[in-house]
């Protein structure tokens, strides 16, 4: 059977995370809420009507079978060795967690800067914050993560061009979707710092090249990034000049 994930039709969102991972491994799958049934069936399980084990605070999460896996990092832990995007040995496997989780911490503070005060507010109800938080963001924030999963990049053993192992993991693959959300988000400000982390530009080209992702890149299942998601671009947010 298909996996079937759940996520917020019209988005890429956090789901976008799971579908990279999907896509790179050929893996069949269910874009549930695409589908005219599929919202419905999301917040059925949402308000525990298959249950209160089989219910998550919120999307996305994954189905596979009877099995219900919710956040990004916990359904890649699940799904990396089924795909073979993870190394076998546990040690591997922790670091590729650990990292998800710390991009997890990253997109939330990108998501923060244009929602500083609220999520249940309008971006325009909070101008005047956002533009502080993303001046504080792209001064301090911005460079200390970047900075980071450069050094990773470039740790022992010797670089390969990939973060984890000797090969492609599910990690690579959501550093590949921060950076372009980055570079959507904040163009001025990428452009002046991206020339300090040639590791992660790098890592960014080679998974763009690859045949399954650059192919899911120019089909109708990846949605264009947009003002309703994560990685928003307002100019006025953009202070990287």
């Amino acid at each position: 059977m298909p996996y079937e994930l759940y996520y917020w039709d019209g988005i890429q969102g956090r789901g976008e995370f799971v579908r990279l991972a999907l896509e790179e491994a050929g893996a069949k799958y269910i874009d549930k809420c695409r589908s005219s049934t599929g919202t419905q069936s999301m917040m059925e399980f949402l308000k525990g009507s298959h249950g209160h084990d089989q219910m998550p605070f919120a999307p996305p999460f994954l189905k596979d079978g009877e099995l219900v896996i919710s956040h990004v990092a916990n359904i890649l832990l699940y799904l990396a060795p089924k795909l073979g995007l993870v190394p076998d040995d546990e040690k591997s496997r922790l670091i590729a967690n650990g990292l998800q989780l710390t991009i997890t911490d990253f997109v939330a503070e990108v998501h923060d800067t244009h929602h500083p005060i609220s999520t249940g507010d309008y971006y325009e109800d909070q101008k005047n914050e956002a533009k502080a938080r993303s001046a504080a963001f792209i001064k301090d924030r911005l460079p200390k993560f970047l900075g980071y999963f450069e050094r990773m990049l470039a740790g022992d053993p010797a670089p390969n061009g990939f973060i984890v192992g000797n090969g492609l993991t599910y990690v690579d693959l959501s550093l590949f979707q921060v950076i372009e959300g980055l570079h959507y988000a904040f163009p001025n400000a990428m452009k002046a710092l991206e020339k300090d982390y040639p590791r992660l530009s790098s890592l960014r080209d080679s998974v763009a090249k690859r045949t399954s992702i650059a192919a899911y890149l120019n089909s109708e299942r990846r949605l264009p990034f947009s003002e309703s998601g994560i990685f928003r671009h307002y100019p006025e947010l953009d202070c990287g000049d």
